[in-house]
């Protein structure tokens, strides 16, 4: 990873849901490199178990907690776990959600729509909504949400996607004025294609490069880049960025 660096993340507490998602992943290696104190959530037991280890061999203490970032009473014990076992949260990077798989709007079920308006946008409202009381008490605290490039402009992801992300900018927006007087800074990541492993499994390696070409600056996005992002939003190297959507795109977006 790159040597990009935050001394003043050590000892911080951070949360970070979707945590064994590629990007979550990544950013909980990236903050325990740092020496953050990690909660790694998600709802797959086994993969947050390797990320809480790898988040340990980088050199950080991690924990890891099954939660459906949908449902208010696994939020809530989230929030007593990780306020038990970790102390107050510093950084919450509402990363869940990745429901965008292309699909004619015309044929889109209701019961997808609903999937990616509740797993995408009102996951991230219920889970900031958690976590603010402790952030508005210490009076400082940095929100790191997730949106997409599909979001910022039209693409192949479908509708419920499209229009959740663009949902979480919006929600980034009013937090970030809402919260500003307290102390509290809510930024937005906007990612565009991102390396992973389910391209590895269903695209051969001309055509990741094809799909990287498509790209200005010529490449596919590493979950680093993203992770990279993270911590500069979560670090005090931003402390007076609030309120603003990054796209790491690759230039896509501009």
């Amino acid at each position: 990873m790159s040597g990009a660096h935050f001394p003043d993340l050590a000892g911080r507490v951070a949360v970070v849901t979707g945590g064994s998602g590629s990007i979550g992943a990544a950013t909980c290696r990236l903050f325990a490199a740092h020496k953050v104190r990690v909660a790694v959530v998600g709802r797959d037991e086994r993969a947050l178990e390797d990320v809480r280890e790898q988040a340990w061999n980088h050199g950080g203490e991690a924990i890891a907690v099954v939660a459906d970032c949908t449902d208010p009473d696994a939020l809530a014990h989230l929030c007593a776990r990780v306020a038990g076992e970790l102390g107050p949260v510093d950084v919450l990077a509402a990363f869940a959600g990745g429901y965008g798989s292309p699909r004619p709007s015309v044929e889109l079920p209701l019961q997808e729509w609903h999937r990616a308006i509740e797993g995408d946008l009102t996951s991230a409202f219920l889970t900031v909504q958690a976590f603010l009381p402790g952030m508005i008490a210490q009076g400082r605290g940095s929100v790191i949400t997730m949106s997409s490039a599909a979001g910022r402009q039209p693409s192949r992801a479908n509708v419920g996607y499209a229009a959740a992300k663009a949902g979480v900018v919006m929600l980034t927006r009013h937090l970030a004025a809402e919260l500003a007087p307290s102390g509290i800074r809510v930024n937005c990541l906007a990612p565009s294609a991102v390396h992973n492993t389910r391209m590895d499994r269903y695209m051969t390696e001309q055509q990741l490069d094809e799909l990287g070409g498509t790209f200005p600056l010529g490449r596919l996005g590493e979950p680093p880049d993203i992770a990279l992002a993270a911590a500069y939003l979560a670090s005090d190297a931003s402390s007076w960025i609030t309120g603003v959507t990054i796209d790491v795109a690759g230039g896509k977006v501009i």
